[in-house]
């Protein structure tokens, strides 16, 4: 598996809740070293066969050094590929952190089109707030626009896209979750969840599995299939 020799720098806003100290935890761990392969690969959510059908691990031409401790190697096409046991652990860890919180303060925000469905669905299945399609600036900071919202953290589908929600997720010291692929920058993300963030079913994948088991953790029902999170072509 091929990993980064440096250190990679996590900017991370101050002031935040309580389960900061298990983000940290979170962020300084390196993916999964080969030894624990097996083992984590036994105790995956779903199959990791399920992962690879998906595509939840087909990357992009471009890699950031943000990103690079994610990447499992690079294909002949040019495409890098994302190490589906980091994505699996990840989805794990951000569940058990987002348990942590009131579902109706946290809000899921997509701009990307093959995410708004998905991540309406995520909202709907726990009871958390989704922002979708064009988002109005001010949204999180401006209290006299109509629509405003002040969650206690964040959810977003590809941090380029969804720049506006994070920067205003920053200012008010609220931490942010992010689908990251390989080519994004992960700067005043707190928590990284490696994953192909442009295909409709990786997008549903990860979105059905991380509403799963923030409703196992918080033993709430969950009676959703994949395909209720899977949008028509």
């Amino acid at each position: 598996m091929e990993e980064s020799t440096d250190d990679i720098e996590q900017t991370t806003v101050e002031e935040l809740e309580p389960a900061q100290a298990e983000v940290d935890e979170i962020e300084t761990e390196s993916a999964p070293e080969s030894e624990h392969k097996e083992n984590a690969i036994a105790t995956s959510l779903i199959p990791i066969d399920e992962y690879l059908a998906a595509g939840v691990h087909i990357g992009t031409q471009q890699k950031t050094q943000d990103m690079l401790k994610f990447v499992y190697r690079v294909r002949t096409d040019g495409l890098y590929v994302l190490d589906i046991q980091s994505t699996d652990e990840r989805i794990k860890k951000v569940a058990h952190f987002l348990s942590k919180y009131d579902p109706s303060r946290i809000l899921v925000a997509s701009a990307r089109q093959y995410g708004q469905f998905p991540a309406t669905k995520f909202s709907k299945s726990i009871g958390a707030r989704s922002m979708v399609g064009r988002f109005i600036p001010g949204s999180l900071t401006n209290p006299s626009l109509e629509g405003f919202y002040e969650p206690d953290v964040v959810i977003v589908t590809d941090p380029s896209g969804d720049a506006q929600v994070i920067k205003e997720a920053v200012s008010n010291g609220v931490p942010v979750v992010a689908l990251c692929d390989t080519n994004n920058m992960t700067s005043n993300v707190d928590l990284v969840i490696p994953s192909n963030n442009k295909g409709r079913k990786a997008l549903s994948l990860v979105y059905w599995l991380l509403a799963r088991e923030i409703a196992t953790e918080r033993t709430i029902p969950f009676n959703y299939e994949l395909s209720d999170f899977e949008a028509g072509i």
